[in-house]
């Protein structure tokens, strides 16, 4: 009968292991494996120091520095290699978690574990300083992070709708490695290495339409900030809120990191800025032919993947909102984005200084996703929404807004008044009122490009620096009403606008048609042919309109609790529902900007001839405003 093999000593199965995971060697045994690599002057070194040929967690670090040094002939590039150390650890890990024998299952569990650090580590080291170790990767001259594929398989297993595919280059992400990578770090290795994940990122959804693959980077951002160093890296990234001379909404939209992503929309865009693919080209070409199943088709789907996207940015801002240390960083971001876009409140919109309606009509509908939870039947919240913020705040520029009741000598009366005790910033506060007065001559509310606070106050919860500071609910409020501005309701008004085109563009083309008909001429045929494109492209337009916009009741239904809190606090600015009405105006209420009354009206009747849009809306509020 054969006798069994002696059993192998623990040290014996370690070296095994490691061999397997580094793909090493210190003895010359003509492996068949072409990827393992011989170490003849390490084993030299070995022998010299009275050591056995064995490798060991404390030759483990030598060794693979060794690897990553030098170039080896069939020897993979350091990236792919450490990442296949991990997984090769993970799947040895797996192995020993089968060993009867604790005490060598517990001391080859923390080889292992050690083993997989050191490839994290390293991993690290080398994204953090891709020169220190020779690299002879075939994609070397594509910028984009090595880590970026590994983060998309990681995501793209749970995708949904479009963007399901991950472009993982053949390389899957091994269970543990990012997590691993990402929590157990300092900000100053990682923030480098986060900072290109995050220009990779931008990069992949700038001109992506609402049909493009712009989930998938969506929640690889998500995935990032859900690690505090990530969110921490994010907001001090130089591209979070771009510098700049030329700086205006545009730059912001496309040049910042959240821009491109807030930039997905079907909604029409200036040909230079135009994304792909084109929604209104793919959906809605030849409309008047198409059957309506096939239209219901296409604004079901553009409405599914935009609610996505509103509940993916919701995420990002929610997760870096309850954040302290991010918290500030995106309010400063939110008003950055309204402030340097104020002049889409004019009838005729610079496409290339403003940014598109598109983003605002998302930003919008995110915005309003964030007020929801004061948005309550019985707004028990409004007692927080304080109207001194239009004035002392330092973050949106408020007061050059147009008056509800007020000419611009009355409000700075009133300011005037109200801090009669100035001393040390007496002159900045008069500075403030001569900005004002100038500022309120405008004639269209949204132009005024003020800088930072010019009015201070230490009424609404000051602190101790004479800043103003104020609830977020209070902040999140303001912020929505000058979004809905410059974004929902002013895409109300372009889609008015395109209705009105295509009326007169259809007028024209029957005058033509009729002209063709009694003298036909080659120039008419010319002008018919001109106009059906016209008209082509703007029923192209009105439908991408309609798809984001009409077609989405949650976005309406939204818009109009939000205005049922708006008018329900400026009611109560004067009083509360009562009449008759104080004999004078309180100057609360006629300093309030022009455009929250005139917005929620806009919307009562916009939203009045859309079928369903008041389902569930409690009108009352409305009502006893317009009778007030």
């Amino acid at each position: 009968m054969a006798t069994q093999k002696p059993q192998r000593s623990p040290a014996e199965i370690e070296d095994i292991i490691l061999r397997k995971i580094f793909l090493v060697s210190l003895i010359d045994s003509m492996e068949n494996d072409s990827r393992i690599v011989y170490f003849e002057m390490t084993a030299a070194e070995i022998l010299s120091e009275g050591k056995e040929l064995r490798l060991s967690r404390d030759l483990m670090e030598r060794v693979l520095i060794d690897r990553l040094s030098d170039q080896f002939p069939s020897a993979e590039p350091p990236f792919p290699y450490l990442i296949g150390c991990y997984r090769r650890a993970y799947d040895e890990g797996k192995k020993i978690s089968s060993m009867k024998d604790k005490a060598v299952k517990s001391e080859l569990e923390s080889v292992v574990k050690q083993a997989k650090k050191l490839a994290v580590s390293y991993c690290r080291i080398h994204l953090g300083n891709p020169d220190m170790f020779p690299n002879w990767d075939a994609n070397k001259s594509n910028n984009v992070s090595p880590l970026l594929p590994l983060v998309f398989s990681e995501v793209s297993s749970s995708v949904d709708g479009f963007g399901g595919s991950g472009r993982t280059g053949g390389i899957g992400c091994p269970p543990g490695f990012l997590e691993e990578f990402f929590r157990d770090s300092d900000f100053d290795s990682l923030d480098p290495i986060l900072k290109q994940l995050y220009e990779d990122l931008r990069g992949n959804v700038l001109k992506v339409s609402a049909l493009g693959n712009f989930q998938q980077p969506l929640r690889a951002l998500l995935f990032f900030i859900s690690f505090p160093i990530g969110a921490k890296s994010l907001v001090n990234h130089p591209w979070w809120i771009p510098k700049g001379a030329y700086l205006n909404g545009r730059v912001i939209e496309m040049t910042s990191i959240l821009g491109p992503f807030f930039h997905v929309s079907p909604l029409p865009d200036h040909t230079i800025f135009k994304s792909e693919p084109d929604v209104g080209q793919q959906c809605f070409s030849e409309a008047l032919t198409r059957r309506s199943a096939d239209l219901l088709s296409s604004f079901t789907t553009i409405k599914t993947v935009m609610n996505n996207l509103y509940d993916g940015l919701t995420e990002v801002l929610l997760c870096l909102l309850k954040n302290t240390e991010t918290r500030e960083n995106v309010l400063e971001y939110l008003a950055e984005v309204v402030n340097k876009n104020s002049s889409r409140a004019h009838i005729q919109v610079n496409p290339i200084s403003c940014a598109s309606s598109g983003m605002f009509v998302n930003l919008s509908a995110i915005m309003l996703r964030l007020c929801e939870p004061f948005l309550d039947a019985n707004l028990t919240k409004r007692d927080k929404i304080d109207p001194k913020y239009v004035f002392y705040n330092t973050r949106l520029d408020l007061r050059g807004l147009t008056a509800l009741h007020a000419s611009s000598e009355e409000v700075a009366e009133w300011l005037n008044k109200d801090n009669p005790g100035r001393s040390d910033g007496s002159r900045q506060y008069s500075d403030g009122e001569n900005r004002l007065l100038q500022s309120q001559e405008a004639t269209s509310s949204g132009n005024y490009a003020g800088g930072p606070s010019l009015l201070q106050s230490n009424k609404p919860m000051s602190s101790c620096s004479g800043k103003a500071k104020y609830p977020f609910i209070c902040e999140c409020f303001f912020m929505t009403a000058r979004v809905l501005n410059l974004g929902l309701l002013k895409a109300f008004s372009d889609f008015k606008h395109l209705v009105q085109d295509i009326s007169r563009c259809e007028d024209s083309l029957s005058t033509l048609k009729t002209m063709q008909g009694q003298a036909p001429s080659p120039q008419l045929e010319l002008d018919i042919a001109r106009l059906e494109k016209e008209i082509e492209l703007y029923s192209q337009e009105k439908l991408c309109y309609e798809a984001q916009i009409l077609r989405d009741g949650g976005l309406l239904q939204h818009a109009l609790s939000f205005y049922r809190l708006m008018v329900a606090w400026l009611v109560g600015l004067v009083g509360g529902f009562k009449m008759p009405l104080p004999s004078t105006c309180p100057m609360e209420f006629a300093c309030m900007p022009e455009h929250f009354m005139e917005d929620a009206m806009e919307l009562l009747i916009f939203a009045s001839q859309i079928p369903k849009a008041f389902d569930g809306i409690l009108l009352d509020d409305f009502m006893n405003f317009i009778i007030m």
